[in-house]
């Protein structure tokens, strides 16, 4: 499945970049309701430093989609068509082991968030959480990778 048109855009280059500026997070966005997926997307693209490169809609087009966009952070649902959450996060870290997977979800039972955390996510946050929670993980989960 390709990458959904409406959400991709092309990141600054680094030479674009103000001095002392460092390059924006770069994240994409694996969730099948289009709705919620551009929501999160206008949410965090108002933040400084974060920027959304892609979003797509199941999970057997993420692992190509990361590859594509170069993306720091995966936000990626636990429920998914075609490739869930867990399966999908695998397939990520395989095609681009230096980005982070930050499962999302509604609702989780213990073994679906343990599942999640087994294939590699580095944690869960809940689609209904504040958004300045979120925006503090992507940042930790970012610092980490850079680290």
């Amino acid at each position: 499945m390709p990458v959904d048109s409406r959400t991709t855009r092309c990141s600054s280059s680094p030479s674009s970049l103000q001095p002392g500026m460092s390059a924006a997070i770069r994240i994409l966005l694996v969730e099948d309701n289009d709705v919620y997926r551009a929501s999160l997307e206008l949410l965090l693209d108002m933040q400084d430093g974060l920027e959304v490169v892609g979003g797509v809609s199941d999970g057997a087009a993420a692992a190509a989609a990361c590859a594509n966009l170069d993306a720091d952070v995966v936000l990626m649902d636990l429920r998914l068509p075609r490739l869930d959450g867990p399966a999908a996060t695998e397939a990520v870290l395989a095609a681009c082991p230096e980005a982070a997977v930050l499962g999302l979800t509604a609702e989780a039972t213990d073994e679906e968030a343990e599942a999640m955390t087994a294939a590699g996510a580095a944690g869960m946050a809940r689609k209904g959480g504040p958004v300045d929670e979120l925006v503090g993980m992507i940042r930790r989960l970012a610092g980490e990778r850079a680290a």
